[in-house]
């Protein structure tokens, strides 16, 4: 077998194994204990939804296991900020002082939540990138980028400081 790890971004409230056994209307198997702790989970990536009473594909899992793969979403290294990034958050520093700043992995060739309606033909629209009628993407491969809103609200290119690579308050910004 290979090895594998992964992200995901999650939802999660502490539950026991028979707490959760009660919500989902099933019996305990009698081989369970149903003291176990662990947390109620509700994945946010596009599961259906297996119950009435969330939005996402919930499941419960051991406490050891869980903490042992997620952690809260404050708090983070600038590797999972990045891997949030990727899956299509929007991060920023704790420390960052002022309000609604933030940084998000830009694909020029990919939606966003923030890009104009995609065209049938595969060609986005893209709120970041504005090709002149004179280059118009013919004279290289448009890369992904990171880009920052500031303060100022405007959305620039950013580069991370060797402090922000370093640092782990980063936080997923709503």
């Amino acid at each position: 077998m290979k090895i594998y790890i992964g992200t995901k971004i999650i939802q999660a409230a502490p539950m026991t194994r028979l707490a959760y056994n009660d919500f989902r209307g099933w019996t305990l198997p009698a081989d369970e204990c149903g003291a176990d702790k662990g947390y109620l989970v509700e994945y946010l990536d596009g599961g259906k939804p297996n119950t009435a009473t969330h939005t996402g594909y919930v499941s419960w899992s051991p406490k050891e296991q869980f903490e042992n793969a997620y952690r809260p979403a404050t708090g983070l290294t600038f590797g999972l900020a990045i891997e949030a990034m990727k899956a299509g958050k929007r991060v920023g520093r704790a420390g960052w002082n002022v309000k609604g700043m933030w940084v998000r992995y830009i694909d020029p060739y990919a939606p966003h939540p923030d890009t104009v309606a995609g065209r049938c033909d595969g060609v986005y629209t893209n709120p970041y990138f504005k090709a002149s009628d004179n280059n118009a993407d013919a004279q290289g491969t448009m890369l992904p980028w990171i880009g920052m809103k500031t303060a100022d609200n405007k959305f620039v290119p950013w580069l991370a400081s060797q402090t922000d690579m370093l640092a782990e308050d980063w936080q997923i910004v709503e």
